[in-house]
């Protein structure tokens, strides 16, 4: 369990010393003497004294992280003089259309922020740049990163962009209300029915109305599905060699948790609560409408801007029997090359910059991401942090995974009978069952 005033103390040492440090002149996070491999001076890539201007898109725009990702950019360009990139933002909702748009027009960027499970996918549409010709000449950049990340930007065994940052999933919950509950605010339940059980303990009722839920699966960021993938040991929709295993036991098991946990609480009572949520000043659990929260480790930042005085907790999400693993899951974007650029030589130097450690490590630091370089990540100075560290950490329980090519758009199909079981519209066997069937007429549709 870490504890959050301590976390709190820690991590403004490690932001003030960054920023000291460059107020003093020292070296920018970039710097190619940290081993940033920056680009030195002479010709571009194409033989030309010329400088080459890159065009990157990133959907990084808010107060917190467009500051960081243009600082990095600004280092970069100076670090070198063939080679000048300029940022353009575009909203998360817009910025892969806009790009689809720009490939097909013979206009793309030069560089962009892409989103990791989807690399092959991409790869197999012929919208990314294959990286082989440029790894070639360094096969060590790989080593940068962890292997469930690399694996990721694979396609047909080669490589079609580098993977930038991630995230794992972990319980926050509230001690002053487990405390108020009679329970261990050093000890978080370690099993999913021991959860249950504190859960039961935790919630708070004036007459028929819910004051407090103590733990609902249905709020915050681990949903039945991730559920179903901790319970099914780490094994997500298909299994090793790509069939489906939607219906397979342990998933109806995750369902007819999430079930009883409704059942108990009372659908309607939990849809009500959630209404009542509001902006991310009033997040639920911040507020201390939710005891437990499970969420991506990043949520620490809000709970810092918004949760001042609020004595939290961090632990790994559940195991469903003692040595069954506390399997959480992850996401994260990677910096490629679209389809089409006409710099990708030098659009290759400056995401090898990007995804060095110095550069990683600043963005670690600002934006208290899991990045995907492990020397970065395992930072000692970061690990002085101890939510930071039990990030870290978690990455040993973490799983990614690649949309599959024979069904990219499988999710949707499961999505349905999910709702329908937790509705008590269908009962849950009958609901998996419909999705795996579902799901292998995709297969079969796209194998033909």
């Amino acid at each position: 369990m870490v504890n959050k005033r301590a976390a709190g103390a820690t991590l403004a040492v490690v932001l003030g010393a960054g920023m000291l440090l460059a107020a003093c002149g020292g070296k920018a996070p970039g710097n190619a003497s940290e081993g940033n491999n920056a680009p030195s001076g002479g010709t571009t890539g194409n033989g030309s004294n010329e400088v080459v201007e890159l065009d990157f898109w990133t959907f990084w725009g808010s107060e917190q992280r467009r500051p960081v990702i243009e600082k990095l950019i600004d280092d970069f360009n100076k670090s070198q003089n063939r080679i000048r990139v300029k940022h353009t933002y575009y909203p998360f909702g817009d910025i892969w259309t806009k790009e689809l748009a720009a490939v097909a027009a013979g206009n793309p960027p030069d560089v962009i922020i892409n989103d990791i499970n989807s690399t092959a996918i991409r790869a197999e549409k012929k919208q990314n740049v294959n990286l082989q010709e440029f790894l070639a000449k360094d096969q060590s950049i790989k080593d940068r990163f962890y292997p469930e990340l690399w694996n990721t930007v694979l396609y047909k065994g080669e490589a079609y962009a580098l993977p930038f940052n991630t995230d794992t999933r972990m319980m926050f919950y509230n001690k002053t209300l487990f405390k108020e509950a009679g329970l261990d605010p050093e000890k978080f339940p370690n099993t999913w029915a021991e959860l249950e059980e504190a859960a039961k303990k935790l919630d708070k009722k004036s007459g028929d109305k819910y004051t407090v839920i103590g733990y609902s699966p249905q709020y915050g960021g681990f949903d039945w599905g991730s559920i179903a993938m901790n319970f099914d040991g780490g094994r997500n929709w298909f299994d090793e060699n790509g069939k489906p295993v939607v219906n397979a036991p342990a998933k109806l098991e995750a369902m007819e948790y999430v079930i009883a946990n409704a059942d108990r609480i009372g659908q309607k009572n939990l849809d009500a609560f959630k209404a009542e949520f509001g902006s991310k000043q009033a997040n639920p659990f911040i507020a201390g409408k939710v005891a437990i929260w499970p969420n991506n480790t990043t949520f620490y930042t809000e709970i810092r801007d918004y949760g001042q005085g609020l004595d939290f907790g961090i632990a790994p999400i559940p195991e469903k029997t003692p040595g069954s693993g506390h399997w959480s899951i992850g996401g994260g974007f990677v910096i490629e090359i679209p389809a089409g650029a006409k710099h990708p030589a030098e659009s290759f130097e400056f995401m090898k910059y990007m995804t060095d450690v110095a550069a990683q490590k600043y963005w670690a630091e600002k934006n208290f991401d899991n990045v995907a370089n492990i020397k970065a990540a395992e930072d000692p100075e970061l690990a002085k942090n101890p939510i930071y560290k039990a990030a870290v950490d978690n990455m040993k329980w973490t799983k990614v995974f690649p949309t599959p090519l024979n069904a990219p758009d499988f999710q949707k199909l499961i999505d349905p009978q999910r709702d329908a079981a937790i509705l008590k519209k269908t009962p849950a066997k009958e609901a998996l069952d419909k999705a795996q069937a579902d799901v292998e007429n995709l297969i079969k549709q796209n194998t033909k």
